[in-house]
């Protein structure tokens, strides 16, 4: 059952474009992928004939038709997880994700995800990603990352936003605990990351290879060997935070991934002086000190710029009190 149905005609400045890029440029609500994928599927027509080869050049005055066929359901289970929803419309919505919250289903976790809750959360708000009845996450959050994350809620929203992410006018600010303080009161670092050489688990800044990835930060507030500081990012890599302050030497309060225990911090000379209640606030801190603090982003139908905020976790605030 055809559901949307677009029409595409080529004019003068379209002559010889590929199909799929002259696709792009008229349907700008539609992913590149996601036109691919209807190609292949045999959805666009030229006449009554279905055109299946992305690269075809297309001739002036044609007319082409992508029948868009109804959304299907997704195979992920809704189900029903507290959300503490910041902002939502009918293109998008901005969540305050807590600890222990997983983004996407995938190995270890198959179910009781973001995703997951989303999908019982916004029912048939969803228009669909890539054809699918799904949110479309723009950016991720470790498991045990707290704070701001948007999704879309169809394909245009996605496209938008993710265009954002990639030339970075999607503004995330991040607030973390850091072990020891940084030489330089704000800095950059840089340095491309990939997978470790010694270890394909984890993440690692790299002599050769990985993508490149810039985090700027400047130190809060300093307190009693950990710093509070915040951090934008140029680029999205994986862990890419939590990896460029292990770097640099000083890794994330709790990481148990990429710095040492907090039980062999705290046996170090700077440590020992610190009173009994700051040393077991630290040891009952079981995950990274990172907080996805502010949010900035253009919306996708109105052109308004957008601004969000969330206050820290009360993990966060209680540890910080404790070093305080």
């Amino acid at each position: 059952m055809i559901s949307t149905t677009h029409t595409a005609l080529v004019e003068p400045d379209d002559i010889s474009l590929r199909l799929d890029k002259f696709l792009a440029r008229k349907l700008p609500e539609l992913s590149r992928s996601r036109l691919q994928a209807l190609l292949e599927e045999g959805r666009v027509f030229r006449g009554n004939s279905a055109v299946t080869d992305a690269n075809t050049k297309v001739k002036l005055r044609e007319r082409y038709e992508v029948r868009i066929p109804e959304i299907v359901v997704s195979h992920m289970e809704p189900q029903a997880i507290d959300l503490d929803i910041v902002h939502e419309d009918k293109d998008l919505l901005v969540i305050n994700k807590p600890a222990g919250l997983t983004v996407h289903p995938g190995a270890g976790n198959p179910d009781m995800t973001l995703v997951n809750a989303l999908l019982a959360h916004c029912g048939e708000s969803l228009s669909g990603i890539g054809g699918v009845a799904r949110p479309g996450i723009v950016h991720r959050l470790d498991k045990d990352t707290t704070g701001l994350l948007v999704a879309a809620k169809h394909d245009a929203a996605h496209l938008h936003l993710s265009a954002q992410l990639a030339d970075r006018s999607l503004k995330r600010t991040y607030h973390a605990l850091v072990w020891g303080a940084p030489k330089l009161k704000s800095g950059t670092i840089t340095g491309n990351i990939g997978r470790s050489f010694s270890n394909r688990q984890k993440m690692a800044v790299v002599p050769k290879g990985g993508k490149p990835a810039v985090t700027h930060y400047k130190i809060l507030k300093q307190l009693g060997g950990v710093s509070l500081v915040e951090c934008n990012l140029e680029t999205g890599r994986t862990h890419q935070i939590r990896v460029h302050f292990a770097h640099i030497g000083h890794p994330l309060v709790g990481d148990q991934t990429y710095g040492q225990s907090t039980e062999s911090r705290l046996k170090a000379g700077t440590y020992k002086s610190l009173p009994k209640s700051a040393k077991e606030a630290l040891l009952g801190f079981s995950r990274q000190a990172l907080h996805a603090k502010e949010l900035g982003l253009i919306h996708p139908a109105t052109g308004k710029a957008m601004h969000f905020k969330c206050d820290l976790p009360r993990d966060m605030k209680k540890l910080i009190e404790a070093l305080s």
